[in-house]
């Protein structure tokens, strides 16, 4: 049951990005801004990312070393569609030691259900609806180390733990307090846990505070500024709902386990931060969170095995009974079955969603009418697309370079419904030099330097 559970989420998700990708339905430029970084690892370079700028080093916006996976894929299948289906299957892959777990300490039945309930969870769908991120690779590691926790083998856990650190610089934060667990509830493995602790406290001050900076083109942290007041951490309402639909996905009594408090760090800086996109149950945010949900779930409702707590779990109260077994993992699901028609995954299995429309063959010939290699400016729509053959960079960025080419679709949402009436004398004007127009249809023009 977990590897077929496995394939049946890398599928669906997997279908979700290519659907995507080839109905040119982009939700933000992150997979643009992740293609041109597969691209530079890819032919070994450093990850220089002229969507976000000149010579921008996009470890000095996150700092995300292990994204250097990403290298042979790129080499297998050079598009952004390879690296939704990388995502997809990293999401896939995380269910099987979860529900294997579940499936030992619930039963067969209830343990595949919750597993089904964690690899559809609300948090997993929306991170893949909006397409690459680099929490993707967050996701089974936190399930490999949390699994070993809760199977007592806590060296293995602190050991899938410590790369976290290189997925993104906050996570340093959440292994600091993994390690703090470790040592308060692991007698025996007080030198584990802080050893982990120092390593993801000492990695998120060391990525935060000096390698983000030092790689950065304006020598800062460049999110500190979406840092709010601690005031405004319970306000708005939005923030509530979102730890609600957390505490759902935990069961409501996996907030009797200590593993709760590894969601945290994270809540800490989204609810803090100013930025809406935040508070949300939606986007990618979320996803670290749904590992953690499930292994306090697991932890709290105990081992039906043995009829009592695991070692991790010091406590002489009786465990939960099956009716309190089955009402948490049912609600572990309920939170996803709410979405109803708006669950994310379900767009594979509706028709009208596959339809290119009557702008896909204009999208393909209008980067056709680029010539490889050249320097292209370019808004949301074709962004991934276009980086595999182009020096890509995005039309409304600081670049200094003037682009060969520009490639405009009057229907982007990056226009604000203001496309340009004239996009070569919008170009001209934008950058100083003559555009000829060279391509023109469905919606998008491709201008050209003579």
């Amino acid at each position: 049951m977990p590897p077929l559970l496995a394939v049946l989420a890398t599928l669906a998700y997997g279908l979700l990005g290519s659907q995507q990708f080839r109905t040119l339905a982009p939700r933000s430029w992150d997979l643009g801004i992740f293609t041109q970084l597969a691209r530079a690892y890819g032919e070994l370079r450093a990850p220089i990312v002229p969507i976000k700028g000149d010579e921008v080093n996009l470890l000095g916006d996150h700092f995300h070393p292990l994204l250097v996976a990403l290298a042979p894929v790129w080499w297998v299948w050079p598009s952004g569609e390879a690296l939704l289906w990388t995502q997809a299957l990293l999401f896939g892959l995380s269910a099987i030691p979860l529900t294997r777990l579940a499936i030992d300490r619930l039963g067969p039945g209830l343990g595949a259900l919750a597993g089904a309930a964690y690899v559809f969870s609300f948090g997993l769908q929306s991170a893949a609806a909006v397409q690459f991120h680099e929490i993707a690779f967050a996701v089974p590691l936190l399930a490999m180390s949390l699994t070993r926790l809760l199977r007592g083998r806590v060296l293995g856990a602190a050991l899938w733990a410590a790369p976290l650190v290189f997925v993104k610089e906050d996570l340093g934060l959440t292994v600091a307090v993994l390690g703090v667990l470790i040592a308060l509830r692991h007698r025996e493995h007080r030198t584990t846990g802080w050893g982990l602790a120092a390593w993801g406290a000492g990695w998120f001050v060391l990525a935060t505070f000096v390698l983000l900076p030092l790689l950065n083109t304006a020598g800062q942290y460049d999110y500190t500024d979406n840092l709010g007041s601690p005031l405004e951490v319970l306000w708005p309402p939005v923030k509530w709902a979102t730890v609600g639909m957390l505490l759902l996905a935990a069961g409501v009594i996996g907030a009797r386990s200590p593993l709760i408090l590894l969601t945290l760090p994270t809540l800490a800086w989204r609810f803090t931060g100013t930025v809406e996109f935040y508070w949300d149950w939606y986007w990618h945010y979320n996803a670290v969170l749904m590992p953690i949900a499930l292994a306090a779930l697991l932890d709290a409702l105990g081992d039906r095995r043995t009829g009592r707590a695991t070692a991790w779990r010091r406590s002489t109260a009786p465990l939960p009974g099956r009716r309190i077994r089955v009402t948490a993992v049912a609600a572990a699901a309920a939170v996803t079955l709410a979405l109803g028609p708006a669950m994310p995954v379900l767009d594979v299995v509706r028709p009208g969603r596959w339809e290119t429309g009557w702008r896909a063959e204009s999208a393909s010939a209008a980067l056709e009418a680029v010539p490889d290699g050249s320097v292209l400016a370019v808004d949301i729509t074709l962004m991934a697309h276009a980086v595999p053959d182009h020096d890509v960079q995005w039309v409304h960025g600081p670049n200094r370079r003037v682009p060969d080419c520009l490639l405009s679709d009057r229907y982007a949402f990056s226009w604000n419904g203001a496309p340009p009436e004239d996009p070569a004398l919008w170009a001209q004007q934008q950058w100083g030099a003559e555009y000829r127009t060279d391509f023109e249809g469905g919606g998008f023009t491709v201008v050209c330097r003579p």
